[in-house]
């Protein structure tokens, strides 16, 4: 009897909890596990504070690309890349999704292509705008695996005439 008691009560007191809008343990780390995400936007790719990487990362992180996976280190060259080749480079977010331990993101990256140093590529001066969507898996709060999509062809095509055969993407994302 008593047991049943003790269930009840925490029933009833999970359920005044979601009335009252407050957050369960599941939403709170989701909340938390949206949160990393954000800085992945906002501090490393807008802000370029390429430091916060080994804050927000796990030390073991893969990102799966199509055909194979990198590390942190290759990643975060990659992403120092884009920088420089897009130095008005923004990643802006237009949906965000949080379950368990996973966090989807609906993501517009917008830059101008005028720095060098992008799969070896010159500057274009060409205004590039591509959407794509990252999945990533958060562990203990850093970010553990990603997987990104988003239309290559249609970047390549904005940055270079297709004859070039270039590519202004992240190797690791193809």
């Amino acid at each position: 009897m008593r047991l049943l008691f003790v269930f009840a009560q925490c029933s009833l007191t999970g359920a005044l909890l979601m009335a009252q809008g407050k957050p369960t343990p599941d939403e709170s780390i989701q909340s938390r596990n949206k949160a990393v995400a954000m800085r992945v936007f906002e501090e490393i790719f807008n802000q370029g504070k390429f430091q916060v990487a080994d804050e927000i990362y796990a030390p073991d992180f893969q990102n799966h690309g199509l055909h194979r996976s990198v590390d942190l280190r290759t990643d975060q060259e990659a992403v120092h890349a884009e920088k420089k080749a897009f130095p008005d480079l923004r990643m802006s977010v237009q949906d965000m999704v949080a379950e368990g331990d996973k966090v989807a993101v609906l993501w517009t990256f917008q830059g101008t292509h005028t720095g060098s140093g992008y799969e070896g590529l010159p500057p274009t001066g060409t205004k590039v705008e591509v959407r794509g969507i990252t999945i990533w898996r958060i562990v203990d709060g850093r970010i553990a695996e990603e997987w990104s999509s988003f239309s290559e062809t249609g970047a390549t095509s904005e940055c270079l005439p297709i004859s070039s055969g270039g590519s202004c993407w992240r190797g690791c994302w193809s």
